[in-house]
């Protein structure tokens, strides 16, 4: 699985402006319900919440991967945020994030789910790849770094 098959361009922000988790986590239903009509901003957030309580998605280095399964979804969703300055998050190493993926899954999307959020971990636990998507301003350019193939991140 790549990243190119979960995240759409148009799913990319860059700098974007929050000062707090509940804020980031809000501004991201948001945007996953303006791209994805199946998606409710409401339930989602309820849902991302739900899943934090269970143990925060900050997985250090500055980056969270949020994630919560949603019933009316068909296939797993990706939505990607760099911070204009990081947010606290209660991440593993207690150090704010100023990256983070969202993942959306359907309820009954278990293999499918636990592929996608391997291939985003593996993707930003790589300091390179992170520090290339910190020294750009253009979600684009953020979308491209994302959805290199593996083996050329590595090279």
């Amino acid at each position: 699985m790549e990243l190119s098959d979960i995240i759409r361009s148009d799913a990319v922000r860059a700098g974007l402006k929050v000062t707090s988790k509940k804020r980031l986590l809000q501004e991201l239903a948001e945007l996953a319900a303006d791209l994805d009509a199946e998606v409710k901003a409401g339930p989602c957030l309820d849902a991302l919440q739900e899943r934090e309580t269970l143990g925060p998605t900050g997985m250090g280095a500055g980056v969270a991967i949020p994630h919560a399964r949603l019933p009316e979804l068909d296939r797993v969703i990706g939505y990607f945020a760099r911070l204009e300055k990081p947010v606290e998050f209660e991440a593993v190493d207690g150090r704010p994030v100023d990256l983070v993926f969202m993942l959306l899954a359907p309820e009954e999307a278990g293999a499918e789910h636990l592929r996608a959020l391997a291939r985003v971990s593996r993707t930003l636990r790589d300091p390179a790849v992170c520090e290339k998507i910190r020294s750009t301003d253009d979600a684009t350019a953020i979308y491209t770094i994302l959805t290199e193939p593996a083996a050329s991140q590595a090279a």
